[in-house]
C-alpha cells in the first residue's frame, strides 16, 4: 500500500528509517510517525529483525524509492540520503521486509514535515515503548550513524 501523494510506486516489503544528524553537533533525531518509526507504514506485528538476514534479495535501485518518499515528504530531489552502511530485514508474517536508512540534507530538522504526518523527531532515548524489532533497527540505525 503506497500513502496518498506517493508519485513512484514505493514497495511493500521495503521501509525507511528517517532520520537527522546535525551538522555541527552530531545530535541525531528520528522520525516517529503516528504508526511508528518506519515511513510509510507500520512493520507488522510479530516482527524481527534478522541477525543474519537472508541472502541475494533483490532490491530496486535506492534512487527510486528516495524520489518517491522525497515526493511524498515534499522535499526537493537530494532532500534525502541514502545511508548506504545500513542495511537491515526483518521477518514478518507476510515474509521478509528490507529497511533502509536515510537521512534528511536539512541543516535542521524539516519539523513542519514531522507535524504534516502528525509525527515528531525524537532523540533515540525518547523511543521506549517501540516494537522490539523498531527498537534493534533503533539501535542499529544509530550506531551507523555515529560510526
Amino acid at each position: 500500500m503506497n500513502p496518498p501523494g506517493m508519485s513512484a510506486p514505493f514497495p511493500a516489503d521495503m521501509r525507511l528509517l528517517l532520520a537527522h544528524k546535525q551538522k555541527t553537533s552530531a545530535r541525531v533525531r528520528f522520525l516517529r510517525f503516528p504508526h511508528g518509526l518506519c515511513a510509510f507504514e507500520a512493520l507488522p506485528k510479530l516482527s524481527t529483525v534478522y541477525e543474519d538476514p537472508p541472502s541475494a534479495q533483490v532490491e530496486m535501485h535506492p534512487s527510486l524509492y528516495l524520489r518517491s518518499a522525497e515526493a511524498t515528504l515534499g522535499l526537493d530531489h537530494g532532500g534525502l540520503v541514502l545511508e548506504a552502511e545500513f542495511s537491515a530485514s526483518v521477518d514478518t508474517p507476510n515474509g521478509p521486509i528490507r529497511v533502509r536508512l536515510v537521512t534528511f540534507a536539512t541543516v535542521d530538522p524539516p519539523f513542519e514535515i514531522a507535524e504534516r504526518f502528525g509525527g515528531k523527531f525524537i532523540a533515540i532515548t525518547e523511543a521506549r515503548g517501540g516494537s522490539p524489532a523498531e527498537m534493534e533497527l533503533l539501535r542499529q540505525a544509530y550506531t551507523a550513524l555515529m560510526g
